[in-house]
């Protein structure tokens, strides 16, 4: 169980903000490792299929600027499954995170189902798109290894989610890392061909992601279903069949966080769909600095998930001045790694490139594009933790409105107008759409800060009124 801050006893603030910081740490840790070795599948996929050639690359990254907002929405839905879970734990009623749980298992294979076939179904998307049409076969190929395996991983959310939710975040890590190692050696057998099977080159990885996904589920599973830890639950000891009310609750929480966190994936997507009419080349510079800039997001990323837990389970115990301070001391800690990272993108931008190609002309448009992504690590790490601290509260659906309008009806018109039309100057191409991310994800900083500070006041006075 994690430690709960005694705000009685006579703590100064430095000692109350490093008690804080050390809880937060110790349950974030472990999901930074899981988030970045599942992020680093990415990574991996990204430099075997570049060494393949440009065109793998940029096929492999058309198909990830389809499946991973897809990925996202799907799983952004299931995260109601921890604030729920963080929430009766706190409040110690054991007995109702098993019959929640399955409920949310049902729901993950149904939105499991609908992203597979969405996957399936991605081939107009890429015409409209205008994508050169020598990668849209590869990259449909692609992305149908992907689809194989994402009921599969709507599954494994749902009890890493069920699991984080408990304070146990070392599962995740643990077969986080474990599916890192296999899919290095899948993607060697698919890529290239060994154990009977033909080269299939880039779209090889689609396939070892998928075999990655199925075995990660399986693996949580067993970790639930044996492991003391989780036995007070009871999740495996009876068979339910779906309950709508049970399912809308949890759909009118996480939809919004899907959603929300579609609308900021769904535009690196758009994006990379718009530079993809000019060329492979610009396609692969574009995935380099996208894919380090996701690998680097882990961090407050995973911040932010643990934010989550360390507010729901205080709320569950009924102390939101606790839920407060965990929210502020993990916003701190998100912006000094954004100082950190920042730095360091805009110091090592030309090696990191060189990382993924030998390409000089990529390294080049990629090493000006991580200069952006290095700009944009401050409001990206609050804007991130802000939402985790959102989801512990429950307040889902005014962050999914803030969202929405600081990604869409600001970032990206600016990144368009500044990258792709002359109305303010000659059109800038994908520098300008980088401009339009920084734009837009300031915005949702700002907002989704305020909106939090608001939301904590106010279960605040909720508390004081039925003391």
């Amino acid at each position: 169980m994690n430690p709960v801050i005694d705000y009685t006893t006579p703590l100064s603030r430095p000692a109350r903000v490093r008690l804080e910081l050390k809880t937060l740490l110790a349950l974030a840790l472990p999901i930074m490792v899981a988030q970045l070795a599942t992020t680093a599948m990415g990574f991996v996929d990204a430099v075997m299929a570049g060494r393949v050639g440009p065109r793998d690359l940029a096929a492999v990254a058309l198909g990830n600027s389809i499946w991973v907002p897809v990925f996202l929405l799907m799983t952004g839905t299931l995260l109601a499954t921890t604030p729920k879970v963080a929430q009766r734990f706190g409040a110690g009623t054991f007995d109702e995170i098993g019959p929640l749980v399955r409920q949310a298992l049902w729901l993950a294979l149904v939105v499991g189902l609908i992203a597979t076939l969405a996957l399936l179904g991605a081939e107009p998307i890429l015409h409209i798109m205008n994508v050169d049409p020598e990668l849209i076969g590869p990259c449909m190929e692609y992305l149908q290894g992907i689809a194989t395996g994402l009921p599969a991983v709507a599954l494994y959310h749902v009890l890493r989610c069920f699991s984080d939710g408990l304070g146990r975040t070392r599962p995740a890590m643990v077969l986080g890392l474990c599916g890192l190692a296999l899919n290095i050696p899948l993607n060697y057998i698919f890529i290239y061909g060994h154990l009977g099977l033909p080269a299939m080159g880039g779209v090889g990885c689609g396939w070892a992601t998928a075999l990655v996904m199925w075995f990660m589920a399986l693996g949580m599973a067993g970790w639930a279903r044996w492991a003391p830890a989780y036995q007070s639950s009871r999740l495996f000891n009876r068979f339910d069949w779906p309950q709508w009310t049970v399912i809308k609750r949890l759909l009118g929480i996480g939809l919004p966080i899907g959603i929300a966190v579609f609308a900021e994936s769904s535009i690196f997507a758009v994006i990379a769909l718009l530079i993809g009419s000019l060329g492979a080349t610009v396609v692969a510079g574009h995935q380099i600095a996208l894919n380090f800039s996701s690998l680097v997001f882990m961090i407050p990323y995973s911040l932010g998930m643990a934010v989550t837990v360390r507010v729901g389970q205080a709320l569950g115990r009924r102390q939101p001045r606790e839920a407060r301070f965990a929210a502020g001391v993990g916003m701190g800690t998100a912006l000094a790694y954004a100082c950190l990272s920042a730095s360091l993108m805009f110091w090592l931008r030309g090696p990191i490139a060189a990382i993924y190609t030998g390409d000089p002309v990529v390294i080049e448009v990629a090493s000006m594009l991580i200069v952006y992504a290095a700009l944009f690590q401050f409001s990206d790490a609050i804007q991130v933790t802000a939402a985790g601290a959102l989801r512990g509260y429950q307040d889902t659906r005014v962050t999914m409105i803030l969202t929405l309008f600081a990604y869409w009806g600001i970032g990206l018109p600016v990144g368009y107008i500044l990258g792709l039309t002359d109305w303010l100057g000659a059109a800038s191409g994908p520098s300008g759409l980088w401009q339009g991310l920084i734009v837009g994800l300031s915005c949702a900083a700002l907002m989704l800060s305020i909106r939090l500070a608001r939301s904590a006041r106010k279960q605040i006075r909720i508390s004081r009124l039925a003391d």
